[in-house]
């Protein structure tokens, strides 16, 4: 490596993170003319009598890890001589990765940049021809730059008429018509700018001067010289519109200029700055003091110190702070300056702009507030709440929203709505959606039901907003939830009030009728016979119609106490519902009427498990068994011993239990509509009332369940109960 920097071709040291020479090449002792013919250890700036602050500063950037390649800088040596010098700068990385120093290629140019400074004079001298026009003999010379400017050959032999008609038609024509011709008759000289349309057809500004010479009052020839000032031209016209409305800009958005002199503490302000300080012009001191005494005193230092910071460092002066006006009104200022510096790299200049935001402030305060309202009014809203991004997945949600689902705000971000929808409500949801990303419409309601982290359903009233960006776009959704369950349940509950009080008015509907009828046939008996009773003198008739008296009032005691039954049916029923075992009643009533089975020889089977409940009231569900049972036994079969079988299957939330004999049975064909009315019987047995199956058919819809009967002669009856499963 060593012998590779010694040989290099070019000056180049490798210096350690000192800037100190560890080792160097030949031509560098060769091209900067040292004396010390041994350079190791010595710092860079002890070597070189004259190094560009430029150099210095890329040094220090590459010690950092930048590499860095610059172009010829011109400055002058100690000597006052003028130099270039180029370089290279790269950092050494050792092996832990570390900057340990810097490799350096430094070339003097300033023989090449000087030649290059020459040309480039001589370039643009070299942009300027010159023409001549012989009074005498008419005749017109152009140089080849001349040529050259107008576009033509150099081959091109000019005339003062083809000359003056280069000039574009109109308003620059007619001026050198003009110039040329006082020159010629008076003797005027000129110097104008002008348009000239060359032989390409490129329009192109040029400077056109001319000087007559005059020889013992005779004027012979006019001299001049065409310039090319195309590109100036254009650019300051360029920059006189750029100006102009940069001056309408600031008038109407009302932007302050203003330059800052710092070394004679100078500050000039355009006429908007007067306005926006609300400051008269002869009031106005002109100095930093004047601008210092106006700012808020609460902003007073930050100011200072980033003006400060804006004059020393690099950094851009970007700054607000309020101002106080002389009438007591508080303004927010935005300013923003770039400094200008010396060739020493110090400040000297601030020059900058100042608008006021006073109502962009206030605009973005009443901004945040309401963000923060928003916020709050997000978190703490009973509604559950939250945003969707474009894959319907949750960005954010708020407490309620988690408790009506069961989840935690971090399990819920990683889910969408899908997962939680209800299957049978999910594509009408997506539909809904669909529409919105159709541009069909911006919002959409629906009910819809949820699943519950513990697998219950949650009905709500789901409201989706969509949130747009500045292009139109889709930002994300709002969605609002709203928990209607306990509604729901509370609907249900008050339909199942309603069906009982319907329930409850057919019944007393047909207890009206009952009563009229039955009440009215005892009432007519008894009347009957209380008249037969007074006209009858014989003592043996008397006793007789005596006891068809007390029969009568027994049959009436009968019949109200069968209403009174059935209105205590109705009455109060879904108060008392609570879980009752199937298995459990079944067998409490088969003990009580275990006299009855042994006395008929019935058998029983029961195929219900212990597992099965139902919500009912417990004296209703043992009254019901208690009935069937009974009824069996009542009814069975002279031919054959009494078999009952009763079995239950649970699904979907309901309870089907099955009472099967193989009694009698019930002539369907004729009685199928009766088989649940009051005081309906089938058979001509002493005990049947017609009371039993009502009740029982009342008690059952009672508690929300059904009843149904399948029945044929001789074969048996059975009946099928459902009831809620607990």
């Amino acid at each position: 490596m060593d012998y590779f920097v010694k040989d290099y071709p070019a000056a180049v040291a490798v210096l350690d993170d000192r800037l100190k020479i560890i080792n160097y090449s030949q031509i560098w002792l060769e091209e900067f003319e040292c004396q010390d013919t041994d350079l190791l250890g010595q710092k860079l700036v002890d070597v070189l009598d004259h190094i560009p602050i430029e150099l210095k500063n890329d040094l220090n950037k590459s010690l950092k890890g930048k590499r860095i390649s610059s172009p010829a800088t011109k400055f002058t040596t100690k000597g006052n001589a003028i130099k270039w010098l180029k370089w290279k700068t790269s950092p050494i990385l050792d092996d832990t990765k570390k900057i340990g120093g810097i490799v350096l290629l430094l070339e003097d140019v300033t023989n090449y940049e000087r030649n290059k400074e020459l040309f480039l004079k001589g370039e643009l001298v070299s942009k300027t021809g010159s023409w001549e026009l012989n009074l005498l003999s008419n005749e017109l010379y152009w140089s080849p730059m001349t040529k050259i400017i107008h576009e033509l050959p150099l081959s091109y032999i000019p005339n003062l008429e083809e000359g003056i008609n280069f000039y574009k038609e109109g308003e620059h024509r007619d001026n050198i018509t003009a110039l040329v011709s006082n020159a010629i008759a008076e003797g005027t000289n000129w110097d104008t700018e002008l348009i000239l349309v060359t032989a390409k057809g490129n329009e192109k500004w040029v400077r056109a001067k001319g000087e007559v010479e005059c020889i013992d009052g005779k004027k012979l020839r006019i001299i001049g010289t065409f310039q090319d000032i195309d590109n100036k031209k254009k650019d300051e016209l360029k920059y006189r519109e750029t100006s102009e409305r940069l001056k309408i800009a600031t008038n109407a958005a009302k932007i302050g200029i203003w330059e800052f002199d710092i070394k004679n503490n100078k500050l000039v302000w355009d006429k908007n700055m007067f306005d926006l300080y609300g400051i008269k012009k002869e009031k106005f001191t002109g100095v930093y003091e004047a601008w210092e005494s106006v700012v808020h005193n609460d902003d007073k230092e930050r100011a200072q110190s980033e003006i400060t910071t804006a004059i020393s460092n690099e950094n851009m002066f970007n700054s607000e702070f309020r101002i106080v006006w002389p009438n007591g009104n508080v303004r927010n200022i935005r300013a923003i300056a770039n400094t200008e510096r010396d060739a020493n790299g110090k400040g000297i200049k601030l020059i900058g702009v100042n608008w006021d935001v006073t109502e962009l402030t206030n605009a973005q305060s009443k901004l945040y507030q309401s963000e923060k309202s928003i916020a709050s009014a997000f978190e703490n809203s009973v509604i559950g709440m939250a945003y969707l991004d474009l894959d319907y997945k949750f960005i954010k949600l708020n407490k309620s929203l988690c408790n009506t689902l069961g989840y935690s705000e971090k399990e819920l971000v990683n889910l969408n709505f899908q997962h939680l929808t209800h299957e049978e409500d999910l594509q009408k949801t997506l539909n809904l959606f669909n529409k919105i990303n159709q541009g069909k419409t911006d919002s959409f309601q629906l009910e819809k039901r949820y699943y519950h982290k513990n697998k219950s359903i949650i009905n709500t009233i789901k409201t989706v907003t969509v949130v747009k960006n500045l292009d139109g776009g889709i930002s994300h959704y709002i969605s609002q939830v709203l928990n209607i369950t306990p509604r729901i349940e509370a609907e249900k509950r008050l339909q199942e009030l309603l069906k009982v009080t319907k329930d409850q008015n057919s019944s007393l509907t047909n207890f009206a009728h009952i009563v009229s009828h039955n009440l009215r046939s005892h009432a007519t008996n008894m009347s009957m016979l209380t008249k037969f009773l007074i006209q009858e003198n014989d003592e043996k008739e008397r006793e007789n119609i005596t006891t068809m008296l007390v029969n009568a009032a027994d049959s009436l005691d009968e019949t109200i106490l069968h209403l009174n039954d059935v209105v205590q049916v109705k009455t109060g029923a879904l108060e008392k519902i609570q879980s009752v075992n199937v298995l459990s009643c079944l067998l409490k009533i088969e003990k009580s009427i275990e006299g009855l089975l042994l006395q008929k020889k019935a058998k029983t089977k029961i195929f219900v498990n212990k597992s099965d409940f139902v919500m009912v009231v417990p004296a209703y569900i043992e009254s019901i068994f208690f009935n069937l049972y009974t009824n069996s036994l009542k009814y069975s079969s002279p031919l054959r011993k009494p078999n009952i079988e009763i079995s239950a299957k649970t699904q979907s939330g309901i309870t089907t239990i099955v009472f099967k004999d193989n009694g009698i049975g019930i002539d369907m064909n004729r009685h199928a509509d009766k088989i649940f009315g009051m005081y309906k019987t089938f058979h001509k047995h002493k005990d049947s009332k017609g009371i039993g199956l009502f009740i029982t058919k009342n008690q059952i819809e009672a508690m929300g369940g059904t009843i149904n009967v399948e029945s044929e002669i001789n074969k048996g009856t059975t009946f099928y109960i459902t009831l809620k499963q607990a």
